[in-house]
């Protein structure tokens, strides 16, 4: 398998992105790195280049909620780095509310970035992937996609579901070509949104271990993978089996 040298990480200032950043840069991987907040980036763009001196950093400030930008910044970093080994769309939002409780404009942000800009930014990159006959897309969704999720998980869940739909969806048109397409459903792993989501849990993986398991599958390239595989792979057949009664209770 060829090594995808150079990679694109959205939502790359913080958490899972940032993460996976550092692990990619200590294999010696070129980054473009984009998010909202630009001051964060340029810090872990000169960190990373100060411990990895043979690797290139190129960052961009990007909402991907402004999708013609989504189109934009991936190509600008096509041309800064000549060619677009893999895209890892990570970029997303974790704040839905209870559906009915006056929280529409939470739900909508939520599906907005998680599943419309989230197509923008698989477009983007499967437009490049076409041109160049070669890539690897990496869509971040969630293990909440697994099932439809009560309370304050409810649009989310239902958002990554959509996420994780529409890369099988691509990967189904791909197979016949040299662009590959995995997707990733990670459990708990400790990051800004998971504290504000889901609190300390036994199942909560620390962001240096989870960062770590999310490259190690990326680089095996599956086509679906959970993250840690345990014990996320078997907990997605327990989930999928609960009478809702019971996952509404523990959910």
């Amino acid at each position: 398998m060829a090594v995808r040298k150079n990679i694109v990480i959205t939502g790359a200032s913080s958490g899972l992105g940032e993460g996976m950043a550092r692990r990619f840069a200590a294999m010696g991987r070129d980054l473009a790195l984009c998010a909202r907040r630009r001051e964060r980036l340029d810090a872990l763009a000169a960190e990373l280049t100060e411990r990895h001196p043979g690797i290139r950093v190129v960052v961009r400030e990007l909402d991907v909620n402004d999708h013609d930008r989504v189109f934009t910044v991936f190509e600008e970093f096509r041309s800064e780095l000549g060619t677009l080994d893999r895209v890892v769309v990570n970029a997303g939002l974790g704040k839905g509310q209870p559906v009915g409780t006056g929280h529409f404009t939470a739900n909508r942000q939520t599906v907005e970035t998680n599943l419309v800009a989230g197509l923008a930014q698989c477009e983007a990159a499967v437009s490049v992937f076409r041109e160049q006959n070669a890539g690897h897309l990496v869509v971040i969704s969630s293990f909440s996609a697994v099932r439809g999720m009560p309370r304050n998980l409810t649009a989310y869940a239902a958002s990554e579901a959509g996420l994780a739909t529409l890369a099988d969806g691509i990967r189904t048109d791909l197979l016949s070509t040299p662009v590959a397409v995995t997707t990733v459903l990670p459990g708990y792993i400790e990051s800004e949104m998971t504290r504000r989501a889901s609190g300390r849990t036994p199942l909560l993986a620390s962001a240096e271990a989870g960062a770590r398991a999310l490259v190690a599958a990326i680089e095996k390239e599956p086509a679906r993978a959970y993250v840690p595989w345990w014990p996320w792979t078997p907990l997605s057949v327990l989930v999928r089996m609960l009478p809702a009664g019971l996952l509404r209770r523990i959910g």
